[in-house]
């Protein structure tokens, strides 16, 4: 399990710092930010509060995806709707986009997507 966890840490890192190209099919659609921005709101309660955090499993943080690179978010979103990843709030949402839906958030996100709004009481 130790090894396993830790193959998937250096995977993700080597997806951001871009050492490895992130499989996206070739027949992946293009997508519109603008479309994307529309449809972002359904995160923007995770993922639009800084410093947001939850119990699940121990203090989880969510993610800042602003700013993220398109293809990222396009895998990230394919992966939980096959299930490949487990979170089970992502897999519940992603497995309701349809592809276009996910290539229109990755481009928005691309583009800076969602900035965090302040932590409460900050």
């Amino acid at each position: 399990m130790k090894n396993a966890v830790n193959a998937s840490f250096i995977g993700l890192a080597a997806i951001l710092l871009g050492t490895v190209a992130v499989p996206v099919s070739a027949q992946s659609p293009t997508g519109d930010a603008k479309v994307g921005a529309q449809r972002a709101a359904m995160c923007a309660g995770c993922h639009g509060i800084s410093g947001l955090r939850n119990a699940y499993p121990e203090v989880f943080h969510f993610p800042k995806i602003g700013n993220q690179h398109p293809e990222y978010i396009l895998s990230a979103l394919q992966a939980y709707r096959s299930g490949e990843r487990s979170h089970p709030t992502m897999r519940a949402i992603a497995s309701a986009l349809t592809d276009q839906a996910m290539a229109d958030l990755a481009a928005f996100y691309g583009q800076g997507g969602l900035r965090p709004a302040p932590a409460a009481g900050k």
